[in-house]
């Protein structure tokens, strides 16, 4: 949610009753300051007017990185962590360059195309050598399967030898007439 400017005070000589008739702006008491109020919804960037008394309670409030504070008992800032905050400078300055490696190559891999090893037979013997065998053993007992279901369909047919039995020649007629049937 949007929110209109804050006004960060001191001591309230009127303010807070001048600043009531306008929509949309927030009065602080500086000793009361809250993030909340500070960076709504944790975003940073919202617009802060700050009395000149407001901001020169600042130091004797909070203190500074030298001096702890006078109000809070063994306050002082926190140590900033970075004295230069140019990175981009930092990063390309010649002591960091030394100490870091040099960049990887960004050369284009060529995407494999991914084989289903359930369709793919090479792909599934790389993938389980022992696939091979159970194949051959699966066929093996198809075969079995299939020679003895036939040797009983020949036994019930009558037929002792299947070897011996000679298939039909195909019937050799007229091609069959191109346009409508005859009735």
């Amino acid at each position: 949610m949007k929110r209109g400017p804050l006004i960060i005070y001191n001591k309230d000589n009127g303010i807070s009753e001048l600043f009531k008739k306008y929509t949309g702006i927030t009065l602080i008491n500086v000793q009361a300051l809250n993030l909340l109020k500070i960076a709504p919804g944790g975003h940073v960037g919202r617009f802060c007017i700050w009395t000149e008394s407001a901001f020169s309670r600042l130091d004797k409030l909070y203190g500074t990185w030298r001096k702890v504070s006078q109000e809070k008992s063994g306050y002082n800032l926190p140590m900033h962590k970075m004295t230069t905050t140019d990175l981009s400078r930092l990063l390309k300055s010649d002591e960091i360059q030394a100490a870091i490696r040099a960049p990887r190559r960004t050369e284009n891999k060529r995407r494999v195309l991914k084989k289903n090893p359930l369709k793919n037979q090479r792909v599934m013997i790389r993938l389980n050598p022992y696939a091979k065998v159970m194949n051959k053993a699966a066929k093996d007992i198809e075969r079995k399967r299939r020679d003895k279901r036939l040797g009983v369909v020949n036994e019930k047919r009558g037929i002792k030898d299947p070897s011996k039995v000679k298939k039909k020649p195909a019937a050799k007629g007229k091609p069959a007439a191109k346009g409508k049937a005859k009735k």
